[in-house]
C-alpha cells in the first residue's frame, strides 16, 4: 500500500467537522443546558456561540414548547425521535416548517443532540409548482371563457337595453337588473383575461423606482393613513421585468396589507423591503437551467395574520376571505412572478404577515441573450 501523506493521516476534528454542515446542531446536557452548538445553529438561533452555551434551552423557548417532551423521550428510551412541522419563535428569531431530529449520546447518557432542518424553503417551492398548474388551469379557462362567454354576453347586454326603452315602468328594474349583471360578469371575464399566455415585453428596471410608484398611489387611496416604511438596499442592480406588472402584483400585496391592518381595527405599519441574497436558485421544469433569484422584495405588515387553514391555499383561483374580494388577486399575482422566472413566499404568524417576491436580476450575459430572444 502507498503511504498516505501527513494530512491524509490525521482525521479531522469532530468539531470542525459539525461546524461545516450546513443544518443547525446543539447539545443538550443535564437540565437541558446548552453545551455546545455549530455555526449554522448561531445563525439559526441569532446569537453566538458563547452566549448560547451560557443558557439552557428554557431562555430560548418557552415551558410548553414540543421540543422539551421530544428530549425527555429520548433521554428515557435512548433511540432517536424525530418530530416534524415544529415551529421555533422568539423576539429574535422564527422559523415554520422545522424538522427536529433528537438522539442519545451513548458515552454521556443525559446528553442529547438536536439537529433542526428547514423545509420552508423546500415546501416554497413545492409551492410553485402548485403555483403553476393553477396558473394554467386558469388561463385555459380565460380561454374559453372570453371566446365562449363574452360574445353572447354582448348580445344579453344589448337585449336588455332594447327593453329599457320598450317595457313597463315595472319591468325596466328588471331590465335594468339584467343589464348590470351582463357588466358584473364581462368585467369578471375581462380580469381572467389577464391569465392568458400572451407574450410581454420586459426590460431593465430600477426596483425601487417601482417600489416607489407604489408608495405614493398607497398613501393616496386605499392606505391613506397607514404608515408606509421604506428599508432598501440601494446597491441592487436592475431586474428584467414588466414594469406594468410588476406594479400591479406590488399594488395587491400593498392593497392586501392595508386591508389586514384596517380589518384588525388597530393601527399597524407596512414595511417594504429589498435586499440581496445569495444561494437561491430555481430548476426550470423541463431544462436544465438553474435560475439565480437573489433580488427579495418584501411586503411586510402587522395585521392579524393569515388564517392557518388557507395558507396552503392561498393562491389558488377564487379563494378570498373577504367579502367582497374575487380570489384572483394572490394567483395572478403568482401567475405574473411565475413568468419572470421568480418566485413567491408567504411567511404569516399573528401580527405579522411576510410575501416575499425573489426575482432574477439582469446580468450583462443575461441581458444580451433576453434581448436577442426578445
Amino acid at each position: 500500500m502507498k503511504n498516505r501523506s501527513a494530512n491524509e493521516a490525521v482525521a479531522p476534528d469532530a468539531a470542525l467537522l459539525l461546524d461545516t454542515l450546513p443544518v443547525p446542531i446543539m447539545v443538550m446536557g443535564k437540565d437541558d443546558a446548552i453545551l455546545g452548538v455549530n455555526n449554522a445553529a448561531e445563525m439559526f438561533f441569532a446569537r453566538s456561540r458563547a452566549l448560547l452555551c451560557q443558557e439552557h434551552l428554557g431562555t430560548l423557548l418557552p415551558a410548553d414548547h414540543p421540543l422539551f417532551p421530544l428530549i425527555a423521550q429520548v433521554r428515557r428510551s435512548g433511540v432517536m425521535v424525530t418530530e416534524h412541522d415544529v415551529e421555533l419563535t422568539s423576539p429574535r428569531f422564527h422559523h415554520e416548517d422545522i424538522c427536529v431530529h433528537a438522539c442519545a449520546v451513548p458515552e454521556w447518557p443525559d446528553r442529547v443532540m438536536l439537529v433542526f432542518q428547514d423545509f420552508s424553503s423546500t415546501r416554497a417551492l413545492d409551492r410553485q409548482l402548485t403555483f403553476r398548474s393553477a396558473a394554467r388551469s386558469v388561463s385555459g379557462m380565460a380561454a374559453v371563457l372570453a371566446h365562449e362567454v363574452k360574445n353572447p354576453l354582448s348580445g344579453i347586454r344589448g337585449a336588455a337595453q332594447l327593453l329599457e326603452s320598450s317595457v313597463s315602468e315595472a319591468d325596466r328594474e328588471l331590465a335594468v337588473l339584467i343589464r348590470d349583471e351582463a357588466d358584473r360578469i364581462r368585467a369578471l371575464v375581462e380580469r381572467m383575461e389577464m391569465f392568458g399566455e400572451k407574450p410581454v415585453g420586459r426590460r431593465p428596471v430600477n426596483i425601487h423606482q417601482i417600489l416607489e410608484h407604489v408608495r405614493k398611489l398607497a398613501e393616496k387611496g386605499f392606505a391613506a393613513g397607514i404608515p408606509i416604511v421604506e428599508r432598501y438596499d440601494p446597491s441592487l442592480p436592475h431586474v428584467w421585468v414588466n414594469r406594468d406588472e410588476l406594479v400591479q402584483v406590488l399594488l395587491n400585496l400593498v392593497k392586501n396589507a392595508a386591508e389586514a391592518i384596517v380589518e384588525s381595527g388597530r393601527s399597524g405599519t407596512i414595511t417594504l423591503q429589498t435586499a440581496y441574497r445569495q444561494g437561491v436558485r430555481l430548476a426550470l421544469p423541463g431544462s436544465p437551467e438553474r435560475r439565480h433569484l437573489p433580488l427579495v422584495v418584501t411586503v411586510r405588515d402587522t395585521g392579524p395574520g393569515i388564517p392557518e387553514a388557507i395558507r396552503p391555499h392561498l393562491f389558488e383561483p377564487f379563494l378570498t376571505t373577504k367579502t367582497s374580494g374575487s380570489g384572483l388577486g394572490l394567483a395572478l399575482a403568482g401567475k405574473i412572478i411565475n413568468d419572470h422566472g421568480g418566485i413567491i413566499e408567504v411567511e404569516s404568524r399573528r401580527g405579522c404577515t411576510e410575501v416575499s417576491l425573489l426575482l432574477p436580476v439582469v446580468t450583462d450575459a443575461g441581458r444580451r441573450e433576453r434581448e436577442h430572444g426578445e
